[in-house]
């Protein structure tokens, strides 16, 4: 065991942590997205709305689901100043890499930076009329379950929220995985619909915000449901068991 930690398992992350090999694959990811993007007869609802949205609101605030975040940056209009809360560890660098090939820009995170921090990162983003994008399940769930951080967000500035998500026809679900992500093949039949637009209202109580998540994260689940049926596939559902342990509100599980 210790040979394999020695001769295997630290060259291999070491390897894997070089900025070379996260380049690489940050390009890899980008051009299949890309090729699949291309090759696949999209139907769309809700899409240019949500760039007008974005310009005639000076920025958004933009939710999707961890499991469904890779082919959304295919969508991106170029006028669009879109910048995305990134982790810095590996993942995140990769992921960084794909979104800014994209015309994203990266708002970099640490698991060492408070809570505060991060927040100051997107209040200032959105104030100076860019919008947003947060993944609200992500890092590591539970799956489809909002935290409150957007609607802290929309509520502070009075940017509107919007969700988005998506659904390819000849794909594959990691069920393993805890987000349960779908990887699209190209030459596919595919789907990407936006929610209508939810805004908060500035004279609400902090304790009121529960409502808007609720509502926001029903929006956003319903709109993924719909995309997974219109293709043919079963809707992935929010992880129940993660929520209950978690002692999370219940939401719309339909």
């Amino acid at each position: 065991m210790n040979l394999y930690k020695k001769y295997i398992k630290k060259p291999l992350k070491k390897i894997g942590s070089s900025r070379f090999v996260i380049n690489l694959i940050s390009s890899i990811f980008y051009y299949y997205t890309k090729l699949v993007g291309k090759t696949t007869r999209w139907h769309t609802e809700g899409v240019e709305e949500f760039h007008k949205l974005a310009k005639d609101n000076n920025g958004i605030i933009l939710v999707i689901w961890h499991g469904r975040a890779a082919m959304l940056p295919f969508f991106k209009q170029k006028s669009l100043s879109l910048d995305a809360l990134v982790s810095v560890h590996r993942d995140g660098q990769m992921i960084a890499g794909l979104l800014k090939r994209y015309g994203i820009g990266i708002i970099g995170a640490s698991s060492n930076e408070n809570a505060v921090s991060g927040a100051l990162k997107l209040m200032r983003t959105l104030k100076e009329d860019t919008s947003i994008c947060i993944i609200p399940d992500g890092p590591r769930g539970p799956r489809m379950v909002m935290t409150k951080s957007p609607i802290y967000y929309a509520w502070k500035t009075g940017k509107p929220l919007i969700g988005a998500s998506y659904s390819i026809s000849n794909s594959i679900l990691v069920t393993k995985a805890w987000d349960h992500t779908m990887i699209p093949f190209p030459f596919s039949n595919g789907v990407c619909k936006t929610t209508k637009p939810l805004y908060i209202p500035k004279d609400v109580s902090e304790k009121d915000l529960e409502k808007y998540r609720i509502e926001m994260e029903n929006r956003l689940n319903q709109v993924a449901f719909e995309c997974d049926r219109e293709m043919n596939l079963t809707p992935v559902k929010p992880d129940i068991n993660a929520i209950n342990n978690k002692h999370r509100p219940s939401s719309n599980r339909k």
